[in-house]
């Protein structure tokens, strides 16, 4: 293993690898506002489209743990600036896409690269920082990444589109992208497991890839398909037959893919079920506020987007604050407390209607971010301090993985209820309702209002629901027990 680099050193690392996690993010948001101009080019429907992101999301589930192992095992550095430099590739090539086929084919090369970024930079920021309070913050810094890259997406891709068309999403990950590998090469020091590996689980990464996909699929696809249609209920089983193979092959695996002891560490597995309910939560909820705000207050993409701009500040105002906190506060309470702010922020979504000002949607935004970047470092960092430092890699792909299917339950879950929510209040309000007048205006009206009560209810209630999941969640993590920690984590290295 290299040297640990010097302290001036070690924030340029920090500042490379958030580049590139930065880059990775923006380009999933991104995209999305380009489909509209995609589907009118290609000449495609929208559910066509659907799978230019269930493709992307798809292969960047399934190859997480695959880059986790490798970085642990062939070199974090390599696979940092391999992974980057293939997803620059599979940008340009997605840029200069000729229809539906050939998108979908690039997307899965950027997803597949860009799947690389998440378990090595955390491993890298990990084997840089080695002092806990130290490694908290600069987690934390790292976090608040993904905040600002969710607000950016909007706020470059907008004008890119309107200006430069389409393709200029995806070319415009070219000059940053080759910024970020020059970095990569200059400042990243070497570092892998100490343990020499000499079996790769080929046959592990195979069955835990086809469980993930399946997975995957029935979450992002199963609204469309109906949760009790043959392709979702054949989804089910091969999530159970590839789910139960993959358990009975990491037993016997000499070097498996994903480590099985680390779900008999009681702290690793209370972090990742805290992250999971949180995580399933605030994306189940919160991914409905773009939707409301242009659907209720007329609000265009771009506009939509500026409502982020406070939600980044606030979460790296917030995760910073929570790394400094390590040293001073055990971090179940920091967590406890941080989840509960971030509960109250998404509460206070409950009173949108179409009457809402921007304020009425920022402040929301500003208290769930704040909450939810005050305890991320925190959650990163036990995950990172209780596995030895050579499986820091996989650790953190797991991590990864815990809370992008967090996301996709949440999703799935509150679009379903969401849908259902409306069609339930659409009876309700109706049945407590009467119109005197057969006037065909007045008719309309009539049900346009009911329409719109129903949708507006209908959110409010997914909202709660959310608010309390996450509130719910905050108390999981209070069961949390590291060893020996007095006021800060002990960080374990090999």
């Amino acid at each position: 293993m290299s040297p640990e680099p010097k302290n001036n050193l070690r924030w340029w690392i920090l500042f490379t690898v958030i580049i590139g996690t930065f880059l990775g993010r923006l380009d999933q948001t991104i995209v999305n506002l380009a489909l509209p101009k995609i589907i009118n080019d290609f000449g495609i429907t929208v559910s066509a489209a659907g799978w230019i992101a269930t493709a992307y999301i798809l292969a960047n589930a399934v190859f997480v743990p695959i880059w986790g192992k490798l970085g642990d095992t062939i070199g974090r550095k390599k696979v940092y600036i391999l992974g980057f430099s293939i997803f620059i590739v599979g940008s340009v090539l997605a840029g200069l896409s000729w229809n539906l086929s050939s998108m979908i084919v690039f997307r899965i090369i950027q997803a597949i690269a860009g799947s690389a970024d998440y378990p090595t930079a955390m491993a890298i920021i990990a084997v840089t920082f080695k002092q806990g309070k130290e490694r908290a913050q600069a987690l934390g810094i790292w976090s608040s990444s993904f905040a600002a890259a969710v607000v950016f997406g909007p706020l470059l891709g907008g004008p890119l589109i309107d200006n430069f068309g389409w393709r200029s999403v995806f070319l415009i990950n070219l000059p940053i992208g080759l910024l970020g590998v020059y970095m990569a090469l200059r400042f990243i020091n070497e570092s892998r497991s100490k343990i020499e590996t000499k079996f790769f689980d080929w046959w592990g990464a195979l069955t835990l890839g086809s469980m993930l996909s399946a997975l995957v699929l029935v979450l992002d696809r199963g609204s469309d398909w109906g949760w009790l249609s043959v392709a979702s209920i054949i989804c089910y089983f091969a999530i159970v037959i590839f789910l139960g193979l993959f358990i009975k092959i990491e037993h016997k695996a000499p070097e498996p893919i994903v480590d099985l002891k680390f779900f008999k560490i009681p702290a690793f597995v209370n972090a990742l079920v805290n992250n999971f309910v949180v995580f399933m939560g605030m994306m189940g909820g919160v991914f409905l506020t773009p939707v409301f705000a242009q659907t209720f207050l007329g609000y265009s993409a771009t506009e939509s987007g500026y409502l982020f701009i406070p939600m980044a500040v606030m979460m790296m105002v917030g995760a910073p604050i929570g790394g400094r906190l390590t040293g001073k506060v055990k971090s179940k309470y920091v967590i406890f407390w941080s989840t509960i702010i971030a509960s109250v922020g998404i509460y206070l979504f409950t009173g949108l209607d179409p009457r809402s000002t921007a304020l009425d949607i920022v402040i929301p935004l500003s208290v769930m971010a704040f909450g939810l970047g005050l305890g991320m470092a925190q959650r990163t960092n036990i995950v990172a301090s209780v596995v030895p430092e050579s499986e820091i890699g996989i650790a953190s792909s797991i991590l990864a993985l815990v809370r992008n299917i967090a996301g996709a339950f949440g999703i799935a879950i509150f679009a379903t209820i969401l849908n259902n929510r409306i069609t339930t209040n659409v009876l309700t309000i109706n049945s407590f309702s009467k119109l005197s007048s057969h006037i065909p205006s007045d008719i309309q009206t009539y049900v346009s209002l009911i329409t719109l009560k129903a949708q507006v209810d209908a959110y409010a209630f997914v909202f709660l629901i959310s608010s309390i999941i996450v509130f719910v969640g905050a108390f999981t993590i209070l069961f949390l027990k590291l060893k020996n920690e007095r006021t800060d984590i002990q960080v374990h290295v090999e």
